[in-house]
């Protein structure tokens, strides 16, 4: 049975418990022999899933050891640049076992199974008052996390992606309902918004945002029992989501795109925001949204606000084919679609003496003969349409590493009924995810590695071993 879903059998859960989390683990020469050190970041795999192989129980045994060293390794590597905002070494201990539970526990990742995969029923209590009532922040510590995940998956933008996180009950922090578009439906549960860095091999959160309803800001008691502190002011969905990512602009890191791939936030204030602060954004748009055509050789120019998929039907003749990788379903695949743009403007009441911002509408068409497919808004207007496009598909490889490994790292598990214990956990398995999705990317290396050795070489590595 996996423990984690990257190939680590049960006994690697044993094994993890004898880690008391007082120190970090040694590192592993296995790990340092295939992975380069996270000051020089191993270079994007090829594919971002492992190949496919047949095993026998002894290669499927060494294969286990191996990803058990990586992450080991990998905790060793990350755990002092996390904890380091940690003034106390019983803290920096804490830390390091919640980071290892969230690795090793099987199942739900709440403190109890966490205590029991990394130290027994006596953990239980420190670690709950480690994330519950203890009182360190958690932004410099996803300050360094940041810093980590922009080495290792060398981001080519930033993705604000909505997690709504299903519950019962209306004690814990936030709990409300709200239609989620991206479902289709309404969710009662917490609503919240996470920054992710991409890249086209992996993806990993840095940042959350809790939405908080007014009927929880307003409500003074709620407050006092979810311990939301007074700093915390109402705000839009949109607002929360944009948050999200201006908060990291503070943490000394490279600038990237930000992709908004939920038309639920999307507003003229949104973007308005990021250009403030000189973010380029690429925005998901609904069918129906308005703008108005900028290109005076273009249909509808003059026209006023115009619905965008009506906007790009009259210029589908000007549609090109672009190929992207599309490794959402396992094995990566080149497809096809088909690309236009058109140069448009916000609808405004009232114009700058500068003139109006212009932006370009980009739409996707994977039916020729349907309406476009997806649309989007972008102010980044000298970059090529194949280089948005991809930048776009960004969108599809958070997906997938959030509901593969980051449901397995726990990012919707939080029990608890505290906002800050909630923004506590979320930052250690956000750290937990980068772990594990950097183990599993090293391991694919490492299997890529031996695949294409020769005969010969098998020989002479087994003399020599």
């Amino acid at each position: 049975m996996k423990t984690y879903g990257l190939g680590a059998p049960r006994r690697s859960v044993r094994r993890a418990a004898t880690h008391s989390g007082t120190r970090p683990a040694a590192a592993h020469s296995a790990y340092q022999a295939t992975v380069p050190a996270t000051a020089q970041p191993p270079s994007p795999p090829t594919t971002p899933e492992a190949p496919r192989t047949s095993t026998t129980p002894g290669t499927a045994a060494a294969g286990a050891d191996l990803h058990e060293r990586i992450v080991e390794a990998m905790i060793s590597e990350l755990g002092p640049r996390l904890f380091r905002s940690l003034r106390r070494s019983d803290q920096r201990a804490r830390g390091e076992q919640y980071l290892r539970g969230l690795l090793y526990a099987e199942g739900r990742k709440s403190i109890r199974n966490l205590a029991g995969a990394v130290g027994g029923a006596g953990t239980e209590q420190s670690l709950h008052h480690f994330i519950t009532e203890s009182t360190w922040h958690w932004a410099p510590m996803r300050a360094a996390l940041t810093r980590h995940v922009e080495e290792l998956v060398q981001p080519k933008a930033w993705v604000i992606q909505s997690m709504p996180i299903q519950k019962a009950g209306e004690q814990s922090v936030g709990i409300d309902r709200r239609f989620v578009p991206e479902l289709g439906h309404s969710v009662h549960g917490q609503h919240s918004y996470g920054l992710w860095m991409a890249s086209e091999a992996m993806s990993a959160p840095v940042n959350w945002r809790l939405y908080l309803s007014p009927s929880w800001l307003q409500d003074q008691e709620k407050r006092r029992r979810a311990d939301i502190p007074d700093w915390v002011e109402e705000e839009s969905p949109g607002e929360c989501a944009a948050a999200t990512a201006l908060d990291v602009l503070d943490w000394e890191v490279e600038r990237r795109p930000v992709i908004l791939p939920s038309r639920d936030f999307v507003s003229s204030a949104v973007l308005g925001r990021f250009h403030a602060a000189g973010v380029p954004v690429l925005a998901r748009l609904r069918a129906m949204d308005q703008l108005r055509v900028a290109d005076t050789a273009m249909p509808g120019y003059g026209a006023g606000p115009l619905p965008v998929a009506d906007m790009l039907q009259h210029v589908r003749g000007l549609r090109r084919p672009v190929e992207w990788l599309d490794g959402s379903s396992g094995t990566p695949v080149v497809r096809t679609s088909l690309v236009a743009g058109i140069r448009v403007e916000l609808p405004q009441t009232r114009r700058s003496v500068a003139g109006p911002q212009q932006w370009l509408l980009m739409g996707e068409w994977t039916n020729r003969n349907g309406p476009p497919s997806e649309l989007w808004l972008t102010d980044l207007t000298t970059t090529s349409l194949d280089g948005l496009t991809r930048l776009a598909k960004l969108t599809r490889r958070t997906a997938l590493d959030s509901a593969d490994t980051g449901e397995l790292a726990g990012l919707r598990d939080f029990a608890g009924r505290s906002f800050q214990g909630w923004h506590r956990h979320l930052t250690l398995a956000s750290a937990a995810h980068t772990v594990a999705i950097g183990a599993g990317h090293a391991v694919s290396r490492s299997r890529a590695a031996a695949s294409t050795s020769t005969p010969d070489e098998d020989r002479q590595q087994r003399r020599t071993g």
